[in-house]
């Protein structure tokens, strides 16, 4: 007798995204875009093994690949298993190295921006002044995909927070060029504590000396700290930021977590502008930046080692009345477009 056949296999979609939490984040409406149009396919992420937690909490994807490369650069290889992917997706980048790496998998089909360097590829033009949300639906948009940058809320998270109705102060970041200094995170967070806000301060890995020392400068108890020595818990760290009472942040993943959890938050940024990186124009979310004059899309250098002049014009004062105005937490709603951004010649406190 001869047996009966097995069910077909599940077709794959292979997403490389092989950066940040932040950069994670940004893509949730596409990566949101190919779910609907895919329900039956099993979405692969390709990102570092340290964004599991986050890649399952969009419930968006049906497994990560891990693939990292040092600082923003493409991974070498992609340990892919068995026939090519039904659908590669490249949102990692516009240039060859990314395209090459994806059609050495051999899929059936590649969807990436053009580049003259892989002229068979003839997807959308790549444009610099883009927010990495609009960025990405763009793309799937050209080929036919239809996706909404407003669409990037991530289910509330079940677990209960550490710490709730908190102000969370996160002081680190992966480059120097957009670290506000510690002694003014200091002083926002005392200046927030006076005012009756239980205010915690959280770090990444190896972030924990400087969270320890916004938190000692500022009067915490060490056990305002939050993480440090390794990654805050996705799990804990996301029901912290979904509950808290605000966040005050720098251009970071964090800044992107609140966004995506619809937490009020005030954003620091310095070399690149928040209409490339930042929130979406809501009155829970206030970016803070001070161009000077130049108001380009990265008029600084976002991986510098000293703090950006722009970063530096933003005040202590003016991110304690940024705290004050913002409205009390609220449900979920939709929210796309170009951030609030509060503008002008700043100062140093």
């Amino acid at each position: 007798m001869t047996p009966a056949p097995g069910p077909e296999p599940r077709p794959r979609a292979l997403v490389l995204r092989a950066l940040g939490l932040g950069d994670l984040l940004t893509a949730v409406p596409a990566l949101r875009a190919l779910r609907h149009r895919l329900p039956a396919h099993e979405i692969v992420l390709a990102a570092p093994e340290r964004l599991t937690g986050p890649a399952k909490a969009t419930g968006l994807v049906d497994r990560l690949l891990p693939a990292t490369a040092p600082g923003r650069a493409v991974p070498g290889s992609l340990a892919w298993q068995g026939p090519g992917p039904d659908l590669a997706v490249d949102l990692h980048g516009n240039g060859p190295a990314s395209h090459l790496l994806l059609r050495r998998l051999r899929p059936r089909r590649l969807l990436a921006y053009r580049h003259p360097g892989t002229p068979e590829i003839a997807g959308p033009r790549w444009r610099e002044d883009e927010h990495e949300r609009h960025r990405w639906c763009r793309l799937l948009r050209w080929y036919g995909i239809p996706a909404d940058p407003g669409d990037l809320l991530l289910p509330r998270p079940a677990e209960a927070s550490p710490a709730p109705g908190a102000a969370v102060v996160h002081p680190g970041a992966d480059a120097a060029a957009r670290r506000w200094p510690a002694h003014r995170f200091a002083a926002v967070a005392r200046e927030l504590r006076r005012s009756g806000l239980d205010v915690v301060v959280t770090a990444g890995a190896d972030e924990g000396r400087l969270a320890r020392r916004v938190a000692e400068d500022a009067g915490l108890a060490p056990t305002a700290v939050l993480g440090g020595r390794d990654d805050v818990p996705f799990g804990r760290l996301a029901a912290l930021v979904a509950g808290a009472r605000c966040v005050v942040v720098g251009d970071t993943g964090l800044a992107h977590l609140a966004t995506a959890l619809g937490a009020p938050s005030v954003v620091l940024f310095g070399p690149v502008s928040p209409r490339l990186w930042g929130p979406p124009e809501h009155a829970r979310h206030r970016a803070l930046w001070h161009p000077a004059g130049d108001d380009s899309p990265r008029p600084g250098d976002a991986h510098g080692d000293e703090p950006d002049e722009r970063l530096l014009r933003i005040t202590v004062g003016e991110v304690v009345e940024a705290v004050r105005a913002l409205p009390e937490p609220h449900g979920e709603s939709k929210a796309g477009g170009p951030p609030t951004v509060v503008t002008g010649t700043g100062g140093l406190p």
